[in-house]
């Protein structure tokens, strides 16, 4: 089992996980909650939005975009969360990855982020702050940005996460509502990240297990800038905290469709399903199936264990495209150039309402 006791050289740090009273995404509002909020938002005022804003909260897509020019749009996001692991560097790692991910699920390049940290000044030691804020700006190395600036407060659980900008053109933006009926959805991660923190946090995911939640939840997903300038992919989103039946329903909602997953096809992480049938399963799966369930048609014998890894919420998790049928070959060429060699096929947009899911 993946060892859980402080590091010998600050002998009185406790566990991270054991500071938040939920990890990574998992944190996120549920969607029926965050959906009032947005609503009574978008009712609330009669401030008329300009025209160079291209993506905005109407649709609960992956960011903000902005049109500069004829050639820039501006993609703005930001995502936070407290800790999903116990090792500081590992969850900076994480925290980075996911903010910039939704740059990606925009068809964007990142180009700048900001750092939003809150952390318990009194209880973490500066080197263990340091380690998360080392963890973040190595990932913002990788991606090729620079973290220029950012805010710090002192905060009751610890807190991390960024801001991130990055430029696209504006008519290879990739929205959550462009799927069209006929088109082919393909995963680009397998899903189980939930279940794995679960586990985790109980102090019962062996090594393996972790390092395969590592490996997941800080690889960047670059396929998306190549992927937003294919013609034949038409919508593009990242599965995070709303899991992959949350999101595949924005796609189903946004195209005014029903998308049909083949869940014999959906790809898991290996041993999540285990862990499952144990009772590791997060919070944020129940919360997520209250908040949409009712649009969710499941078949026979779609049991307890099944639903909580269509609900599971994802940090850091993979891109879902919809694409026309006769682009599914580029686009899993496009993820396998980038490392993603799980990518695959799982399902479909046919005409309807809702999501369904087949055995």
């Amino acid at each position: 089992m993946v060892s859980s006791l402080p590091s010998p050289s600050i002998p009185s740090v406790p566990r991270l996980s054991s500071l938040s009273h939920g990890g990574g995404c998992g944190c996120k509002i549920a969607p029926a909650v965050l959906r009032d909020i947005l609503q009574s938002m978008q009712h609330s005022t009669g401030f008329v939005m300009p025209p160079q804003l291209l993506v905005g909260i109407e649709t609960a897509d992956d960011a903000a975009v902005y049109q500069l020019n004829d050639e820039q749009a501006l993609i703005a996001t930001t995502d936070f969360f407290m800790p999903i692991v116990d090792d500081p560097y590992d969850f900076g790692r994480i925290a980075a990855t996911n903010a910039i991910s939704d740059v990606y699920a925009m068809g964007g390049t990142p180009i700048m982020a900001l750092g939003l940290v809150g952390m318990p000044v009194n209880v973490l030691p500066v080197a263990t702050i340091g380690r998360i804020l080392q963890g973040g700006q190595d990932v913002c190395h990788a991606a090729g940005i620079p973290i220029a600036g950012g805010h710090t407060i002192d905060s009751v659980e610890p807190i991390y996460g960024l801001v991130v900008m990055g430029l696209v053109h504006p008519s290879q933006v990739k929205r959550n509502n462009g799927a069209q009926v006929g088109d082919v959805l393909v995963l680009g991660k397998p899903l189980g990240v939930g279940i794995l923190s679960a586990a985790l946090k109980k102090e019962a995911l062996s090594e393996v297990g972790y390092q395969d939640m590592i490996r997941l939840t800080t690889q960047l997903n670059r396929p998306g800038i190549a992927l937003a300038k294919h013609p034949g992919v038409h919508a593009l989103t990242d599965v995070t905290g709303f899991g992959l039946a949350g999101h595949a329903l924005e796609l189903a909602r946004g195209a005014h469709a029903q998308v049909c997953i083949d869940w014999a096809h959906v790809p898991l992480v290996h041993g999540a399903r285990a862990l499952a049938e144990q009772g590791f399963i997060t919070g944020a799966s129940g919360r997520n199936w209250a908040s949409y369930g009712q649009e969710v048609r499941v078949p026979a014998g779609f049991g307890v264990v099944d639903q909580a890894l269509l609900t599971d919420p994802q940090t850091s998790g993979g891109l879902l495209v919809s694409c026309a049928a006769d682009a599914v070959h580029d686009v899993l060429a496009l993820f396998a150039q980038g490392g993603f060699e799980q990518a695959c096929v799982i399902g479909s947009v046919q005409s309807g309402t809702g999501l369904q899911i087949n055995g």
